[in-house]
C-alpha cells in the first residue's frame, strides 16, 4: 500500500484551476481499484491519497499523470508500507510481511 502526500508547491489559485481535471484523474483511479481514499490536507497545503498495487514504478507514474504533477503545482512524496492490520471493511487490502 501507498500514502501519496501531495504538497502545493504553486498558489491555490493556481491548483483551484485545475481542480476540475484533477478530480477527473482521481475518478479514473478509482475505477481502476488503485486509490481507496483520497482528500485535503488541513491546513489546505495539498493533499493525501492512499492507493494499492505491488508496484512502486506504476505508482510513481500514476502520480506523474496528475494535471498538479504535470503542471507543476504540486510535488508528490510517497511512502510504501505493509498494510497488515486494517478495519474490517478494508480487509481485501491486508498483507502479509516478506
Amino acid at each position: 500500500m501507498f500514502v501519496l502526500e501531495l504538497t502545493y508547491t504553486a498558489p491555490v489559485e493556481r491548483v483551484d484551476a485545475l481542480m476540475a481535471e484533477h478530480i477527473t484523474w482521481l475518478d479514473e483511479q478509482y475505477a481502476a481499484g488503485v486509490f481507496i481514499a483520497s482528500g485535503r490536507k488541513n491546513p489546505r497545503d495539498g493533499g493525501v491519497i492512499l492507493a494499492v498495487g505491488e508496484d512502486r514504478a506504476a505508482i510513481e507514474r500514476i502520480a506523474a499523470a496528475d494535471p498538479f504533477a504535470a503542471h507543476g503545482v504540486c510535488a508528490y512524496r510517497i511512502t510504501e508500507f505493509i498494510a497488515t492490520k486494517t478495519a474490517p471493511a478494508l480487509a481485501p487490502y491486508r498483507q502479509q510481511l516478506p
